[in-house]
């Protein structure tokens, strides 16, 4: 069976890892992959933007499955292109990946169906949205309308910081046309959780829980990131906290999806804040998170490509989804400098021991040799039985790749471990 992962990223590299597992797999395409996972994968150099070229090589090529995993070609429409050549898929369409392509459709869509999120406005003029913050409650969440590579949302500690914001998106384009709209939100607080989902809009089955760690320095300080770190799983997401996700939250946003016309199939992240008043959405997300996966599909004992068709087939509810007892952790080896400017082009090395363990997001092969070619470099993940060992190893190991201006943050898995201790 030849498969196809469309991306380049450590998500895509851990979802091939696990779909590699299905002794009926032959061969998989990365598109457009990376140096780093070439060993597990045949990568093509053709962008995950490029939907007319994905859709002519999964043709030439006989693809049997696509698996669509990053936001833009989502958004784009990969999937309902692929279908259209008779080629099936796990992602949603385009009508369904508004979720995250779209936050003012997202909010709406939680106020509609009373889905708890927190307070907002929509803007569409600056002078609407700068008047409106003379008097609205510090510190606020502004966030850029549509995709913006993960750096669309801002919390603004002052006044200034918020307009600030508000003109760099809607004035200054730095988010292109994602900033034609902004929403204004208020600031929440708690303990933050990932949650993927498998749905095939019928259904929907959590995978276990997450904690991302977002600032690029120790103690959650310095830039927001794409992500320095995960655990799985969340100590703070509880079984009753659980109970109440799935009432108030993961099932009823299935339900809205298909009332609005737009069924949801493929993996939807919940971005969620457990708040005083209880769970609310942050966030949502069409496709698996980035790094969260590389510590949720570690756990998954289940075949992958089976939950995959299965959502595909609309046949969920008939297929086990089981993850093992345990804990995990990911640790992520930036370049210094991430996510301002850093080198690219260093020599990377990863020993046979650490190598079935990584997953790499920015390498490539330059004259024969592994090289960093973005500022998350790669992820070391390790399970184990409890947190403190799975913490552990994964720095072990960490410590085993070598290049350049490495760095990492060192208290990934620490608050989660203090939050373990105090129950």
């Amino acid at each position: 069976m030849k498969l196809l992962v469309v991306g380049g990223g450590g998500r895509e590299h851990a979802i091939i890892r696990k779909l590699r597992e299905n002794p009926a797999v032959t061969e998989i395409f990365a598109l457009p992959g990376n140096g780093g996972m070439a060993a597990d994968a045949t990568c093509v150099d053709i962008g995950a933007k490029d939907i007319d070229g994905i859709v002519h090589f999964a043709v030439d090529n006989a693809v049997d499955y696509a698996v669509v995993a990053p936001d833009d070609p989502l958004v784009l429409g990969a999937v309902d292109a692929l279908e259209s050549k008779g080629i099936p898929c796990f992602g949603p369409r385009a009508n369904a990946a508004i979720i995250e392509g779209s936050k003012v459709f997202s909010k709406q869509l939680m106020k509609q169906y009373a889905i708890p999120t927190a307070a907002y406005e929509v803007f569409e003029e600056l002078e609407a949205a700068l008047a409106y913050l003379e008097t609205a409650p510090i510190p606020t969440v502004i966030k850029a309308d549509g995709l913006a590579l993960g750096k669309g949302v801002v919390i603004a500690q002052t006044r200034d910081e918020a307009k600030d914001a508000v003109r760099s998106m809607m004035a200054d384009k730095v988010f292109g046309a994602s900033g034609d709209r902004v929403v204004i939100e208020e600031f929440l607080t708690g303990p933050e959780v990932s949650v993927l989902a498998f749905t095939d809009g019928e259904t929907l089955i959590p995978m276990v829980s997450s904690m991302d760690h977002k600032r690029a320095g120790d103690n959650d300080t310095g830039l927001n990131t794409g992500g320095m770190g995960t655990v799985a799983p969340n100590p703070y997401y509880t079984a009753d906290i659980a109970a109440q996700c799935m009432e108030t939250i993961f099932l009823p946003t299935m339900r809205a999806m298909n009332a609005e016309g737009r069924t949801f199939k493929g993996c939807l992240y919940f971005g969620l804040m457990l708040t005083p008043d209880g769970p609310k959405v942050i966030e949502y997300n069409c496709r698996f998170g980035d790094p969260e996966t590389q510590v949720v599909l570690p756990l998954l004992e289940s075949d992958l490509l089976t939950v995959m068709q299965a959502v595909t087939n609309g046949t969920l509810k008939d297929t086990e989804v089981k993850f093992r007892e345990g804990n995990a952790c990911c640790v992520i080896l930036a370049s210094a400098g991430y996510p301002a400017s850093y080198e690219k082009g260093l020599k990377l090395t990863i020993p046979a021991e650490t190598a079935p363990h990584t997953y790499v997001a920015g390498a490539k092969i330059a004259d024969g040799e592994l090289v960093t070619n973005g500022g998350r470099v790669l992820g070391v993940t390790a399970v184990a039985d409890t947190l403190s060992e799975a913490i552990r190893e994964a720095y072990r190991l960490a410590d085993t790749v070598s290049f350049d201006n490495k760095y990492c943050r060192r208290d990934i898995g620490a608050r989660a471990l203090k939050a373990t201790e105090g129950n």
